[in-house]
C-alpha cells in the first residue's frame, strides 16, 4: 500500500521554500498560510532553483552540488535524486513536460533528463573555440525553456548563445544545436519574454545585453543598450542581479542595472532605454505584480534589508518595506494579492498584502532563500 500523508493538499495551492543551509525543502500552503512539511536530504542548496511538473505534483530541485532532486509534493518525500555534475546553476522543464535540462558549471554544458525517471537522454558539452583556436569548455548560464520544446542558454566563458532543439526528440531521439557566437562578453544570466519570443542575456564583461529573436532563430542576436553606464562610475557588484527576475508592464520592460542603484525602463517595441528609476541599492530581483501595476525590487548587500515598490505607470517610488536582514527572494500569488518574502538571516518567510503593504503572516523557515509556487508550472521560462 502506498504511503499517504495525514492531510492531502491540492497541488495548485502549494509552494516550496529553499532552506539553503540545511539542504531541505519547506512545503507550504499559500491560502492556509501554513507549513505543510519539511523534506530533507537535498544536498547543497546555496544557489538552488525549482521547476514543476505540468500536473504540479512534482518539484524538480536543482542544487549547487550538481544534485537534481525530484520531490513528490503530495506524499511529501523525495521521489528520486541523482548527482548529475560537480557544480550546477539551475534548470528548466520542456514545453511538453517530458524533459528536464540542467545548466552546469563543472563540467560545463547542459544535460537533459527524462522527467519521469531522471535517466540521462542528452549530454551537451559547452565546448567553444577561443581566439587562439584552442577548444575550451565553458560554464553555462541563463538556461530557459522556449516554445517548441527548445532550451536556450548562454556560455559565460565562450560569449555564445545556444539553442538546443528537442522538437523531434520523441520521434527519432535526436536533437539539434544552433550556436550564435560573439554575442558579447561574459553573459551572466538571461530572461525570456512572457510569450517566449525574445531571449535576452545580460553581459557582465561589457555594458548592455544581447537579444535573440526565437521567432527567427537563424538571425544573429542584436545588442541592446550597448552604451549603458559608459559615463557613470560603476560600483562594486556584491551580488549579480537575476535577469529572470525582470518585469514587464504594458510596453515597458523593467531591468536591474548592473553596478548601479537603478532600475532601467526599456521600451519593448524599440528596445531603447526611456527612463531609469533611482532605487535604494543595486537591484537583484525586479518583479512585476501579476496585474503589472507595481514593480517590486529587492537588493544586494548592504541594502538587502529592504524591498521597494515602484509605480509602473509613472516610474516613481511608492513604498519602502523593511522585512529584516538579508531579503533574498519574492514570490507573488497567481493573482497578485499576496507576496511572499524570504528573510534569510531572520529565518523567516513573511507574507504581505500587496494592497496595503501590511505584513499578514510569518512562517518560521531555517535560512530561507528561493520561494516557488506551483503556478510556475504553466509559465514560459520559470
Amino acid at each position: 500500500m502506498s504511503e499517504k500523508p495525514e492531510t492531502v493538499y491540492a497541488s495548485g495551492d502549494l509552494g516550496v521554500i529553499i532552506e539553503r543551509e540545511s539542504g531541505s525543502l519547506a512545503v507550504f500552503n499559500s491560502t492556509g498560510q501554513n507549513l505543510v512539511a519539511t523534506i530533507n536530504g537535498l544536498g547543497d542548496l546555496s544557489h538552488a532553483s525549482v521547476v514543476f511538473s505540468r500536473d504540479e505534483r512534482f518539484a524538480y530541485v536543482f542544487g549547487r552540488d550538481g544534485g537534481l532532486t525530484k520531490v513528490d509534493l503530495i506524499l511529501n518525500k523525495i521521489d528520486k535524486r541523482i548527482l548529475q555534475s560537480g557544480n550546477s546553476i539551475g534548470g528548466a522543464i520542456s514545453q511538453d513536460g517530458k524533459l528536464i535540462a540542467v545548466s552546469n558549471y563543472s563540467p560545463g554544458g547542459v544535460r537533459v533528463f527524462d522527467a519521469a525517471t531522471l535517466e540521462l537522454v542528452a549530454d551537451i558539452p559547452a565546448v567553444y573555440t577561443d581566439e587562439s583556436g584552442a577548444e575550451k569548455s565553458s560554464k553555462t548560464v541563463g538556461l530557459v525553456d522556449a516554445p517548441g520544446n527548445r532550451f536556450v542558454f548562454s556560455l559565460f566563458d565562450g560569449n555564445e548563445i545556444w539553442i538546443a532543439d528537442f522538437s523531434h526528440f520523441a520521434v527519432d531521439g535526436e536533437w539539434d544545436i544552433r550556436r550564435h557566437k560573439n554575442i558579447g562578453q561574459k553573459p551572466y544570466d538571461a530572461l525570456i519574454t512572457d510569450n517566449g519570443r525574445f531571449y535576452v542575456a545580460g553581459l557582465f564583461g561589457e555594458p548592455g545585453m544581447a537579444r535573440l529573436d526565437l521567432w527567427h532563430p537563424q538571425q544573429a542576436p542584436v545588442r541592446v543598450l550597448p552604451d549603458y553606464g559608459n559615463k557613470d562610475q560603476r560600483l562594486p557588484v556584491y551580488k549579480m542581479p537575476h535577469l529572470e527576475g525582470w518585469a514587464q508592464s504594458g510596453n515597458y520592460l523593467f531591468v536591474p542595472g548592473v553596478g548601479h542603484h537603478q532600475v532601467l525602463v526599456i521600451d519593448s517595441d524599440t528596445w531603447q532605454q526611456v527612463a531609469h528609476i533611482p532605487v535604494a541599492g543595486q537591484p537583484v530581483f525586479v518583479m512585476a505584480r501579476p496585474d503589472d501595476r507595481e514593480i517590486w525590487v529587492s537588493f544586494a548587500f548592504p541594502d538587502n534589508n529592504q524591498v521597494q515598490v515602484l509605480d509602473a505607470e509613472n516610474f516613481s517610488l511608492l513604498r519602502t518595506i523593511n522585512p529584516g536582514t538579508a531579503v533574498l527572494h519574492m514570490e507573488f500569488s497567481p493573482r497578485g494579492e499576496q507576496v511572499w518574502v524570504s528573510v534569510r538571516d531572520d529565518h523567516q518567510v513573511q507574507l504581505y498584502d500587496t494592497a496595503t503593504y501590511e505584513k499578514k503572516a510569518t512562517l518560521p523557515v531555517h535560512s530561507p532563500s528561493g520561494i516557488f509556487l506551483t503556478r510556475r508550472a504553466h509559465v514560459i521560462g520559470l
